[in-house]
């Protein structure tokens, strides 16, 4: 178990913010020489904290207009029929988020394609096909209101491990 200071939680922010921020910008930006600072920031790539750094990319430059919330029910909630419909969706790059919920559905899935032919392919030519799916019901997002990547974190620390 390791305790997060307010110096981690402002790396972490500042990481969040810009994973291209170079150590010594960093370190600057949370009071620290750049020598504590690097060393922080591996002792929590080690600690599993941190990821991966990731491009977040602009979708609608890239054609992919269509941002699509589908609730999937299986015919059964058994441990089998899980895996195999979560192996399925693994493939699937239009699948940004998969979810395994509570309530009326079993699965909740954020997709993005180009248009609604692709959404139409996707549905009739993988959704459908992966046995065990007994309903799809779709819903479109008009307009993404926020969207986040950042984890809001506590600013004086917390414990994790």
């Amino acid at each position: 178990m390791r305790k997060l200071d307010r110096i981690d939680i402002g790396i972490l922010n500042r990481l969040q913010e810009d994973a291209r921020v170079t150590n010594a910008e960093l370190a600057r930006a949370v009071n620290l020489s750049s020598t504590p600072c690097f060393n922080r920031v591996k002792a929590m790539e080690e600690l599993g904290l941190i990821r991966q750094q990731v491009t977040l990319l602009a979708p609608e430059l890239l054609g992919l207009n269509v941002n699509v919330f589908i609730h999937v029910s299986l015919e059964k909630q058994v441990v089998d029929a899980l895996a195999r419909f979560e192996s399925a969706i693994a493939e699937r790059p239009e699948v940004m988020e998969c979810y395994l919920m509570t309530g009326d559905a079993d699965y909740l899935l954020r997709v993005l394609v180009p248009d609604i032919q692709a959404l139409e392919r996707f549905i009739l030519d993988h959704l459908t096909k992966i046995p065990g799916v007994a309903n799809i019901r779709s819903s479109f997002a008009l307009k993404q209101v926020r969207y986040k990547t950042a984890l809001p974190l506590p600013p004086n620390g917390l414990v994790v491990g």
